[in-house]
């Protein structure tokens, strides 16, 4: 089966002042993924998103993981592509089979509809719904430093290997208290590059990820932070701003958020007390 590259090139004419050429450039690929769960003989697609191929299964357990339809890695029995569809489509439909012969409880999931790279996953957009999912705050132990926070954005760039030829792509980054970098993923979706990341630590058995950092470029969303508060992430860093949602679920659970991360400045909306070495005695430390 041939998978579809993250790369595609396309002919371009390239104007310049006064002049015109024809050139060959390179775009982000954009192809539907669907995601299929089955649990015994029962199958049924949960949702259709627009991604970036590569990494489809880690995604795919992300999303699964990050709206509640699993709450360990160990639900999942295995992942893997649809081979009973029309020739050609193959790649872009990833069925999780789950174990035990029942399906969750889907329908409370208003889930069922296909959602865009450029919208993310949108939907949820309640605190009431994660609390009611029993999601609580993140853990208040966690201590950085300014340093640490500096130093991320310096490497998640020089790693955007699919941006450095396309200019189109969002990257989600996962690091350690001390700001080395773990994991990075690529994805026409800055929602998709955050499931892709989380995904890869549930498959690997490493949820919660209480002791972790994550770096999203672009602005930060509700629906990144509800993805990082699910893991247990504690902070969260963006290149550029948050909403005013993603500021509300940050502070109501306890996520130290992080925006417009340059060099030599950055914002924090939430959580400041956990940056130690830093004039904030007069900072509330409920903010």
């Amino acid at each position: 089966m041939s998978r579809p590259g993250r790369i595609r090139p396309t002919d371009v004419v390239r104007f310049q002042e006064d002049n015109a050429s024809y050139d060959t450039d390179h775009v982000a690929t954009e192809e539907p993924l669907e995601i299929r769960v089955r649990a015994g003989d029962t199958v049924q697609t949960l949702a259709v998103t627009m991604r970036t191929p590569g990494h489809d299964f880690e995604l795919a357990a992300g999303f699964l993981f990050s709206e509640g339809v699993i709450t360990t890695g160990d639900e999942i029995q295995s992942i893997a592509f649809c081979s009973d569809i029309e020739p050609g489509a193959e790649e872009n439909v990833v069925q999780v089979n789950l174990r035990g012969n029942e399906l969750p409880d889907l329908a409370r999931l208003e889930r069922h509809f296909t959602i865009s790279s450029a919208c993310g996953v949108c939907g949820k957009t309640s605190l009431e719904s994660l609390e009611a999912r029993g999601v609580g705050p993140v853990d208040d132990v966690l201590r950085i430093g300014s340093d640490t926070i500096y130093s991320l954005r310096d490497q998640l760039r020089p790693k955007q290997a699919v941006f450095e030829v396309t200019g189109g792509l969002h990257a989600a980054g996962l690091f350690t208290i001390d700001g080395s970098l773990l994991s990075l993923r690529e994805d026409i979706g800055r929602h998709n590059a955050v499931d892709k990341v989380v995904g890869a630590a549930l498959l690997a058995g490493e949820i919660p990820l209480a002791e972790r950092i994550l770096m999203v470029s672009g602005r930060s969303s509700f629906e990144i932070l509800q993805k990082a508060l699910v893991a247990r992430i504690p902070v969260v860093c963006a290149v550029s701003a948050p909403s005013s949602l993603a500021v509300d679920l940050a502070t109501q659970f306890g996520i130290t958020l992080v925006g417009f991360l340059r060099p030599g400045r950055f914002n924090v909306y939430t959580g400041a007390h956990r940056f130690v070495g830093l004039p904030t005695d007069n900072l509330d430390t409920d903010s």
